[in-house]
């Protein structure tokens, strides 16, 4: 993990929800991962959102492979 990276990612209370933030923006990691799930390219979002840098794509990635591991619990 590039904590550089994660230093990107804030959560900030009363700024978009309290939810994680590109730093310094109001675009939601969330709104990152969700252009890239629709099948965005980096190019694209990029050419969207001329505030972004790609390092900040690669942020909200990791951030998402952080918060997606933790244990799950099955019980039988």
């Amino acid at each position: 993990m590039d904590h550089n990276l994660l230093s990107r990612i804030t959560v900030e209370e009363g700024k978009c929800g309290g939810r994680p933030c590109i730093r310094g923006l109001r675009i939601r990691v969330q709104d990152v991962l969700g252009l890239l799930g629709a099948g965005a390219s980096f190019d694209e979002i990029l050419e969207d959102y001329p505030c972004l840098e790609r390092e900040n794509i690669f942020a909200a990635l990791q951030y998402a492979a952080l918060q997606a591991d933790h244990a799950v619990l099955m019980t039988s």
